[in-house]
Formats: structure tokens, C-alpha cells, sequence
């Protein structure tokens, strides 16, 4: 017996002598080999969409370094100690929304920004696409589920606060992610199919209500121009023509890179941000589209995997609500650039220029990685 208990010893001490850096870090390795990926196609495409910018380039592989930083830190902690912290990240998150609605940076027209001279200009709402759904998941956590009304009526003013503060900055596009990151936890949680179908119908009210009492005359006219492109061609209608243009032209394999008019030329506004996957598109063709959408799947497959597998329900409702969070931010810009959805201004995730966009979506899975590679040492608790 003495015997086989030193040889039971003898064989955790190899699997552990084995344990590899990456699972020393608590870092996923699919995951990370993912967003590596998409990281170096982001700086390949990037370069193109800003006209050869190094300067633009440089600080988006910055951008992905604190990102991959911020990443691998928050992948340190446990769920329990994450969900510990989650009210005060979200008080600290509407506080600074605040701060924006006040004396925030102004810039195209709209006030989204914190911008401290010579230090850093951030967007804090986009911190709300991660603290939305871990709030939500804290507080319904603690309660039995499926929630009850009440619980309910708490999720959605605490989803409604950071809602109507990005709506005021204004963000639609933003807004509506932080809206959908918390619905989904509720959704996950089970919530009960009369109140969504009730959620549903109130739908066209709601959508009547922002028309009329909320939505900015530029917002109307994106709608507008959705619905009928070709009614403004040289004015609203232009980017979405320009960029269903620039996709079409690239056909299967696309013109090469560095070899795109529509950007290059100047007819593609927003080339580097919102509307990059029509410079993908023109430059790589349906074959680099596909291969971008592949990286995706596979990205929400694995975080659809993580949630299956958590042992906590914290953990289970974040992971699912932060992997179908990213689909939809995934869905949305695809779907304006194609002329699928009115343009609200989401970027293409990794893709896209933005460095506090970049750091928020690493995070994220930083957070699925915590959920992910803690399960083992919770189940032994």
C-alpha cells in the first residue's frame, strides 16, 4: 500500500514537473494562440487601411502589449476574488461616466472621452462591456434561480444607469453592447420565457420611444440611409456604398495587399476603424473574410466551451455573457459594413484601431481564462 502511495506521489510530482509556462500563468493556450493571430492580421491590415501609418501602427502593437499584459494579470485571480471586486468596478465605471457627462473630451461631436493631457485619453464606457455582465452575474449569483421579478427589476436599473449615460454621449452603438452584455447574463440565468417574450414585444414601443425622445437627428439619419442608401449617395449613403464597393471589388481572392483603391484613393471614410473589414475585403477577397470569420468561430467556440465547463456559477454566467457579447460586437460591424444593419459605429474586434477597445476586449478574455484555469482548484475547495 506504502508502495503504491509513493508511486501515486511519485507520478503528481512528473505531471507537475510537466505543467507547462502557460498553465503556470493560468493562460489558455488556445485562446492565446487565437488572439495572437488576429493580432498579427490586425497590424498586417492596419497597415494598409491607414495609408502606411508606422505611427498609428505602433501604437496599435502597444495597444495589444498593455492589452496582453492587462490580460495575463487578471487570469492571476480567482473568480471568487474577481467577483469580490466587481461592485466597486462598477460604482468606479458610472462614476467616470459621469466625469464624461460633465467635462469630458469632446471630439467629431461627440463626448466619449477622458482625456488627461500628456498622460491618457481613454473611453470609459468601453470598461462597461466587461463590468455590465460581471455585475449582473455577481448579483444573480447570490440569489436562486431562475430569478424572481424583483431580482430582475434590480438587473435591469443597474443595466439601465451606464445605458442611459453612453446613450447620452451619445454612443449608440456602445450603449446597445452594454445593453446586450447584461441582458445575456439574465437570458443565462433563466429567465423566464413570458417575460421574453414580453421584452420582445415591447420591442417596437421602445424603438417608437427612442425615435422620438432619444435619438439624435444624425442617429435617425443612419437608420434612414439603411433602409435606403442610394436616397443620399454623395452624403449619408456614401460609406456604406464605398464600403459595399470596396467588398465587392475584391471578389474571391481579393486585389493584394497595399493594392485597394477604395481606401488608398480616399473614397473609404473610417478605413482604420469602423469600417477596416471592407479594406479586408477589397484587399484579400472572400478568402481573407472567411479566414477572419473562421478565427472568430473558433474564439467563440472556446469561450462557449469555458462556460460549459465552469463550476461556479459566477463563472458560468460571465463567461457565457462575455463570449456572446463578443459575437454580437462581431455581428454588428459586419453587418453595417455589409449593409446588413444600420451603422452605429461599432469597431471590428482586434481588428480595428482603438486602444482602449483593444485592452477592454483582451481583458475579457483574461477573465475567461481566470474561469477557465481556476476550475481544478475550486472543485477541490
Amino acid at each position: 500500500m506504502n508502495g503504491n502511495f509513493d508511486r501515486t506521489l511519485s507520478s503528481e510530482d512528473v505531471m507537475r514537473r510537466r505543467a507547462t509556462l502557460l498553465q503556470r500563468l493560468h493562460v489558455d493556450g488556445i485562446l492565446l494562440l487565437l488572439l495572437l493571430v488576429l493580432a498579427a492580421g490586425s497590424l498586417f491590415v492596419l497597415y494598409s487601411a491607414s495609408g502606411k501609418s508606422w505611427d498609428l501602427l505602433a501604437k496599435q502593437a502597444s495597444s495589444f502589449g498593455i492589452g496582453l499584459v492587462a490580460m495575463v494579470v487578471i487570469a492571476q485571480f480567482e473568480p471568487r476574488f474577481l467577483a469580490r471586486w466587481v461592485p466597486a468596478g462598477y460604482v468606479i465605471g458610472v462614476l467616470l461616466l459621469i466625469v464624461v457627462d460633465v467635462m469630458g473630451h469632446n471630439a467629431m461631436g461627440a463626448t466619449r472621452w477622458i482625456n488627461i493631457p500628456g498622460v491618457i485619453r481613454f473611453q470609459p464606457a468601453e470598461f462597461m462591456k466587461i463590468l455590465m455582465p460581471a455585475t449582473i452575474a455577481w448579483y444573480l449569483a447570490k440569489r436562486s434561480l431562475p430569478p424572481r421579478l424583483k431580482h430582475v427589476i434590480v438587473s435591469l436599473a443597474m443595466i439601465a444607469v451606464p445605458f442611459i449615460l453612453v446613450v447620452r454621449q451619445p454612443d449608440l452603438g456602445t450603449s446597445l453592447l452594454i445593453l446586450a452584455s447584461g441582458t445575456f447574463v439574465l437570458f443565462m440565468a433563466g429567465l423566464q420565457w413570458r417575460w421574453i417574450a414580453g421584452a420582445v414585444a415591447a420591442v417596437v414601443p421602445v424603438a417608437v420611444g427612442m425615435w422620438m425622445f432619444v435619438m439624435h437627428d444624425y442617429q435617425k439619419q443612419r437608420i434612414l440611409t439603411f433602409l435606403d442608401p442610394e436616397s443620399d449617395p454623395l452624403g449619408t449613403g456614401w460609406n456604406i456604398i464605398q464600403s459595399k464597393a470596396a467588398i465587392g471589388s475584391g471578389g474571391v481572392f481579393g486585389k493584394g495587399w497595399l493594392l485597394g483603391t477604395q481606401s488608398h484613393l480616399d473614397f473609404l471614410p473610417e478605413s482604420h476603424t469602423d469600417f477596416i473589414i471592407a479594406v479586408l475585403g477589397e484587399e484579400f477577397g472572400l478568402v481573407g473574410i472567411c479566414l477572419l470569420l473562421l478565427v472568430y468561430l473558433l474564439l467563440i467556440a472556446r469561450g462557449l466551451v469555458i462556460t460549459a465547463q465552469a463550476q461556479t456559477l459566477f463563472g458560468k454566467l460571465m463567461a457565457g455573457s462575455l463570449t456572446m457579447t463578443f459575437f454580437v460586437y462581431v455581428l454588428v460591424n459586419i453587418g453595417m459594413v455589409s449593409g446588413l444593419l444600420p451603422v452605429v459605429g461599432v469597431p471590428l474586434p482586434f481588428i480595428s484601431y482603438g486602444g482602449t477597445s483593444l485592452v477592454t476586449l483582451l481583458s475579457g478574455f483574461g477573465v475567461l481564462m481566470a474561469v477557465h484555469t481556476h476550475r481544478k482548484w475550486i472543485a477541490q475547495v
